[in-house]
């Protein structure tokens, strides 16, 4: 019977070690995973949505930890030296959509790329320029944007090439 009881408890040791080091690999903060959205895993009922600036998001991940609910963005590519300003951007989105939904403001949130994590803190600055940036793409709806390129190849490969007036394709 001792020795059933020791192998269950090193089973759980075992298990427990396992989770932590899956964790650790994926970059998440120690805590509970709340949310995920990524390949692999059921699917959240429903994404995330601010209906103040009607935003809708859908984070890989949410990590309940002792500071808050902390979102997690994913990137499969290798870590830059800083996080593009894109990343960050979409990251305080996620921050700002926990925030509406879960009724309490997150402290950061993580990009992880695939060999590196960053933390980014969501400050007041940051939540600033979030709603600047949106603001910014609201009024320029309905307008399509100059191209920004001389290649004819890009124009080839893209989307909008038939109904653009700049295509060089």
């Amino acid at each position: 019977m001792t020795t059933l009881i020791l192998a269950l408890l090193a089973l759980g040791l075992l298990f427990l070690w396992l989770g932590r080091r899956q964790a650790a690999r994926l970059g998440l903060p120690a805590g509970r995973v709340v949310y995920v959205d990524v390949a692999g895993f059921a699917r959240p009922d429903r994404p995330l949505y601010d209906r103040d600036l009607d935003l809708l998001g859908r984070p890989d991940y949410l990590v309940e930890t002792p500071k808050g609910v902390v979102p997690v963005e994913v990137k499969s590519g290798p870590a830059p030296s800083s996080p593009y300003d894109s990343h960050i951007l979409q990251l305080a989105a996620y921050c700002r959509l926990v925030e509406v939904n879960r009724g309490k403001r997150p402290p950061h949130g993580i990009l992880k790329y695939a060999d590196r994590a960053f933390a980014v803190d969501y400050t007041p600055g940051l939540e600033n320029a979030l709603l600047d940036i949106i603001a910014e793409m609201r009024r320029g709806e309905g307008s399509a944007p100059d191209r920004s390129h001389e290649m004819p190849q890009r124009c080839r490969g893209c989307g909008f090439r038939e109904t653009c007036d700049q295509s060089l394709a």
